[in-house]
């Protein structure tokens, strides 16, 4: 009456569908954390027709509506900026920034923030605009 084969039951899981679902999940959060990032402080960027993409490795400064600067995603007084840039210019020399500045601020304002960066000693700047 015996069929002769040991076939027991199954006792343990099978990991692997499990792996391949976590692995996805965590691939489409590391795809949407820099998405999320970017939402977090409300800057109305100009347009322009002909962009290039942010370098990654650049340290974004965003200088909003309200006139508030932050600098990666810490703020701080304008007067502050001058002397955190230098700190960062002494520990990485080839510091690449990317300003990221409101629409609505004059054009003067964002010149001067310009002349701070500057002074701090950064020689790679970026500024941010929105894809038409």
């Amino acid at each position: 009456m015996s069929s002769g084969s040991d076939e027991g039951s199954i006792t343990g899981i099978n990991v692997t569908p499990l792996v391949d679902i976590i692995l996805v999940v965590l691939i489409i959060f590391m795809a949407t954390a820099p998405l999320i990032q970017n939402r977090a402080i409300k800057v109305d960027l100009p347009k322009a027709a002909k962009h290039e993409k942010a370098a990654a490795e650049a340290i974004q400064i965003v200088f909003n509506a309200k006139r508030e600067v932050t600098l990666a995603g810490k703020g701080m007084a304008v007067a502050e900026l001058g002397e955190a840039l230098e700190t960062l210019c002494a520990t990485v020399p080839d510091l690449r920034v990317s300003l990221k500045a409101d629409k609505a601020i004059p054009y003067g304002e964002i010149i001067s923030l310009l002349d701070i960066v500057r002074g701090a000693g950064v020689r790679k700047i970026g500024l941010e605009v929105k894809a038409l």
